[in-house]
């Protein structure tokens, strides 16, 4: 049942680049292979590229989670063939990062209380903006969001309102990334796992459509394959993925994502062959 009226203002986006890394899932080409039924999913630990863009200065203060978001957006953007620096971003986690938060925490109930001044800055929620401008020297505009369990539809509402309020493409970035104990028995999360899309205004671009229909207190959309529900579920940077196996198999159609508590956004996909 749609709880909402459709917006509006019909807010829509043209699918232009895509990006996805997870557990054995290292780009978005072996994804789509995966999600469309063509191959298996093989069982391995995400694997995060270090970024080739930044200087290895700033490569090696970045966490792991950084890594992540920077090398989906990356791909997003290199499949587009997409110039970085021209593009406005959103970046959602639902945590942000962890491992820094955890050594921050452990420096603290030590006796030498002094924090560095790199784990200082990498424990603002939007350090991986920060080093997505230094490594594409872009200058448009950026936003953080985090939103929980919710964060992956949290960033696709914030995109779909920074595209309709300036008619220019916006990149979206979600990445989650597990925490170390003891925050682990707390958020547990099995891996870490990133998606990037590459969202231009409709009449720009050939990709596929994706229209916001509204929200809804309908179930989310699940997946067959057991492995893949799994990593849907249990990260949630990965409660997309229903909407990229339509986009990996062609198809057109409505999908569900999770948003907050019981309330769903309602996405349909159409003009998939334009």
């Amino acid at each position: 049942m749609s709880l909402s009226a459709t917006p509006t203002i019909p807010l829509a986006a043209r699918i232009a680049g895509i990006g996805l890394i997870g557990p054995g899932l290292d780009d978005w080409t072996a994804a789509r292979a995966v999600l469309a039924g063509e191959a298996a999913l093989e069982p391995a630990t995400t694997r995060i590229p270090a970024p080739d863009l930044l200087p290895p200065a700033e490569r090696r203060r970045l966490g792991a989670v950084v890594k992540l978001a920077i090398s989906v957006g990356l791909q997003a953007v290199r499949n587009a063939e997409a110039d970085a620096a021209q593009l406005a971003t959103v970046f959602a986690s639902s945590g942000g990062d962890g491992a820094n938060c955890h050594a921050i925490c452990e420096t603290l109930a030590g006796e030498d209380r002094l924090i560095s001044p790199t784990r200082f800055h990498n424990s603002v929620n939007n350090a991986a903006s920060g080093y997505w401008g230094i490594a594409t020297r872009a200058m448009a505009a950026s936003t953080t969001v985090s939103a929980f369990d919710g964060s992956t539809g949290a960033g696709l509402l914030e995109s779909f309102a920074l595209l309709a309020d300036g008619n220019e493409p916006v990149l979206l970035v979600i990445y989650d990334h597990p925490y170390p104990a003891p925050l682990a028995a707390t958020r547990p999360m099995p891996d870490a796992f990133g998606m990037a899309l590459l969202l231009v205004p409709p009449a720009q671009g050939e990709g596929p459509l994706l229209t916001l229909s509204g929200f809804t207190d309908a179930a989310p959309d699940t997946l067959a394959d057991p492995a893949l529900e799994a990593m849907r579920r249990e990260i949630p940077a990965a409660r997309a993925l229903p909407l990229l196996g339509r986009l990996a198999r062609g198809e057109a159609g409505t999908v569900v994502i999770d948003y907050l508590d019981r309330l769903g956004l309602q996405l349909a996909l159409t003009e998939l062959a334009a």
